[in-house]
C-alpha cells in the first residue's frame, strides 16, 4: 500500500461527532468526485465516484450517519492504459434523499438552481476552524495525493477548476502551509512540497498515525543528508590539503634543484625541509615540528612565501629564454 492509500485509509475511518464537520466533509467529497443527475421527469440522484475503497466507505458512512440514508455501491473495472482500475459508485437513488442531500451541503439552492460550481465550500459550511479542517479532508480524501517520503516531498489535491483550487487554498492559508497552484492539462492542482508543511496538512486533516511516520522518516533522511554533507566537506578539505601539499613539494624541489634550500632564509628553509620530508603532515603538525614552534597561519606564510619565489624562477627563466 502507498503512504497516499495509508493517509487515506486513515482518514475514512475517522468521522467526526459533529454534524457540521461531517456536512462539510461531505461537500468537498461530493464537490471533488460527485455527479447530479436528473431526469427527464426532473427527478434527481447522487452518484459519488472514486478508485479508493476507502473514500467509498467513507462516503457511505457520511451520507447513513448524516442523513440516515443508505446508499447504494457498485463497482466496475475501467480499463486505462492497458491497467484496470476498480471504480467504486455511492449512489442515492431517491428523489427525495438526492434533495435533501444537495440541499444540506449547499449545493442545490431553495429555489431550485444548481451552484455553477459543484459544492465551492460555500462560507456557511466552513465557517468554523473544525469545518473547514473537515473540508480539506474531504477534498483530499476524494482528489488528493501524496508521494512517499522516503524519496520525496509532494503534496496535492486536483481540482477541476481554478476558481475551486483557489478556494481550497484560501482555505488551508489560515492554517499556516503555503499551498500554491499549477495547471496539468486540464486540472488545476493546489500543491505543497515542503516536508514541514506537508506535516502540518497531516496535522490539518487530523491524520496523526501518517503524520508520526512522516516526522519519522524526515528525521532520518534529515541526518542522512547532514552526515553526508559532513563527509562530502571532509572529504573536500582532505583533496584540498592534499593538493596544496603536492604544489608545496613541488615548488621546494624547484627551488632546491635551481638555486638550493641553503640559500633561503633559515625560516624558510627549515620548513622547507620538514614539508619534504613529511609532505602528508598538516600545517599545524609542521608547526609543532619546529623549534621553536609556531602557529598554523606562520607555517602558511612561510610555504606561501617559498611557493611565491618559485614562481617569479619560473617567471625569470620563461623571460631569459624568450629573450
Amino acid at each position: 500500500m502507498s503512504f497516499s492509500s495509508e493517509v487515506k485509509e486513515e482518514l475514512s475511518r475517522q468521522v467526526s461527532t459533529a454534524r457540521h464537520c461531517q456536512l462539510a466533509e461531505m461537500a468537498a467529497l461530493i464537490g471533488m468526485c460527485g455527479d447530479i443527475c436528473i431526469s427527464a421527469t426532473d427527478r434527481y440522484s447522487l452518484r459519488i465516484h472514486t478508485e479508493n475503497q476507502s473514500v467509498a466507505r467513507k462516503c457511505f458512512t457520511l451520507l447513513q450517519k448524516t442523513f440516515n440514508i443508505r446508499s447504494d455501491v457498485s463497482v466496475r473495472l475501467q480499463k486505462r492504459d492497458g491497467r484496470g482500475n476498480m471504480i467504486f459508485t455511492i449512489l442515492v437513488k431517491r428523489h427525495d434523499d438526492a434533495i435533501r442531500v444537495l440541499q444540506a451541503v449547499k449545493i442545490l439552492q431553495q429555489d431550485g438552481e444548481i451552484s455553477e460550481q459543484v459544492s465551492p465550500a460555500n462560507q456557511l459550511l466552513v465557517q468554523m476552524s473544525c469545518c473547514r479542517r473537515a473540508f480539506i479532508r474531504g477534498a483530499f480524501l476524494a482528489a488528493g495525493a501524496i508521494s512517499d517520503p522516503v524519496k520525496s516531498y509532494h503534496f496535492e489535491i486536483s481540482c477541476t477548476s481554478e476558481a475551486r483550487a483557489e478556494q481550497l487554498r484560501m482555505l488551508i492559508r489560515p492554517f499556516g502551509p503555503d499551498a500554491k497552484i499549477v495547471k496539468r492539462k486540464k486540472y488545476y492542482i493546489v500543491y505543497i512540497k515542503e516536508g514541514a508543511q506537508i506535516v502540518d496538512m497531516l496535522n490539518i486533516m487530523e491524520a496523526h498515525v501518517s503524520l508520526m511516520k512522516l516526522e519519522n522518516i524526515r528525521i532520518v533522511r534529515e541526518m542522512r543528508n547532514e552526515v553526508n554533507r559532513k563527509v562530502n566537506c571532509e572529504a573536500a578539505n582532505i583533496n584540498k590539503t592534499v593538493n596544496a601539499a603536492v604544489k608545496q613539494v613541488e615548488d621546494i624541489r624547484y627551488l632546491d634543484k635551481v638555486r638550493g634550500l641553503g640559500t633561503l632564509p633559515e625560516g624558510l628553509a627549515d620548513i622547507a625541509q620538514l614539508r619534504l620530508e613529511n609532505p602528508d603532515a598538516s600545517l599545524k603538525e609542521l608547526g609543532m615540528m619546529l623549534n621553536p614552534s609556531i602557529g598554523k597561519s606562520g607555517v602558511n606564510h612561510r610555504l606561501r612565501k617559498i611557493s611565491q619565489l618559485a614562481e617569479e624562477l619560473r617567471q625569470s627563466k620563461e623571460e631569459n629564454y624568450y629573450d
